[in-house]
């Protein structure tokens, strides 16, 4: 089946949708900058992930004739893969946000755009991934008496990912948590263009000073995000393109529907870290997982659905046991 991206009336809704949400999201819901409190959070994670969830149906529906639950299954394993590695990116922003610290009200604009620099970053990694990827198949050949074609990227994303899980099980929070985020690239691009003003100003990003124009701290703080995310960019989007080579439509809503529930997840994951100290190590089971379902497609396939329950239950697994053993001492204290 093509790639329902080769369905123009879809992909303009799915493209409309995204916009409205957005633009309900910062020019009603959060018109003004406040505290996100855990009620507020809660319900708007509740709406992002049961918005998603509809969106997968609507998938399987409109596919159900030919692959359905194929296409299904594609979009819930590449949306929790998402949705779990962005859980470790959190816990980045929220040091950041400690480093430079910013007003608690504040967060959430920072976090609308950086998500909308995400969404851009995005929608470049995936379609030219997608594009790469179907130029880079090996000449068919013959190995343990069977027929394959091996994808070079694939397999490079696949070692790549194996790595980066076994990296991530013996990484330490502490190393995080003694960075100097001034120094981050997305940091010294705003220092070298821009006067940066030594106060915040509200939840602005600039400000007119004796007739100049400066950027004030918040903006060097959405730069250090934005650069955050590009960083993990790198890890996610091979980790998805196991799921979906060939389908850039399934990869890139499964994403975005991810990162749009980021900012609400953020501020609950703020109050309740304690509930994740484990999860690093589920994240990097599943890094390792995919990497070695990649490397080894050409002669073994394994299931989306197969793939999702895996997923699943690394997760289940990983959140039950920072419930049972929790760690005595909070990320950020």
């Amino acid at each position: 089946m093509d790639s329902l991206i080769n369905h123009p009336g879809i992909l303009i809704g799915f493209a409309l949708l995204v916009a409205f949400m957005l633009l309900l999201d910062l020019g009603i819901f959060n018109k003004k900058s406040h505290i996100i409190s855990n009620k507020e959070a809660a319900i708007w994670s509740v709406f992002w992930i049961g918005l998603s969830m509809i969106f997968s149906i609507f998938i399987y529906i409109v596919t159900v004739d030919q692959v359905g639950l194929e296409k299904f299954s594609q979009f819930q394993s590449a949306y929790w893969i998402e949705k779990a590695l962005s859980v470790d990116n959190l816990f980045v922003f929220i040091l950041v946000f400690g480093f430079f610290n910013v007003p608690r009200e504040y967060h959430h604009k920072v976090l609308f755009w950086g998500i909308l620099g995400a969404l851009v970053m995005r929608a470049i990694f995936i379609f030219a991934g997608v594009g790469i990827i179907g130029m880079t198949y090996l000449p068919e050949m013959t190995i343990m008496e069977r027929s394959v074609k091996i994808n070079v990227v694939l397999t490079v994303f696949g070692i790549f990912l194996v790595y980066a899980g076994y990296k991530s099980w013996f990484a330490g929070k502490e190393q995080e948590g003694e960075k100097d985020y001034t120094k981050s690239p997305g940091a010294r691009l705003i220092y070298k263009y821009f006067k940066v003003t030594p106060d915040y100003h509200g939840d602005k990003f600039f400000v007119i000073k004796d007739g100049v124009k400066m950027a004030t701290p918040l903006l060097v703080v959405l730069a250090v995000i934005e650069f955050t995310d590009l960083i993990f960019a790198v890890d996610s989007i091979p980790a998805i393109f196991a799921i979906a080579p060939d389908d850039p439509f399934i990869l890139y809503t499964s994403n975005i529907f991810a990162i749009l529930g980021l900012r609400s997840l953020y501020f609950l994951l703020a109050n309740f870290i304690h509930m994740f100290s484990k999860l690093k190590y589920g994240l990097a089971i599943i890094l390792v997982f995919i990497g070695l379902k990649m490397v080894s497609a050409p002669l073994y396939h394994f299931s989306s659905t197969n793939s999702l329950a895996v997923v699943g239950g690394i997760l289940l697994v990983s959140i039950a046991a920072s419930v049972i053993w929790p760690e005595e001492k909070e990320v950020g204290k």
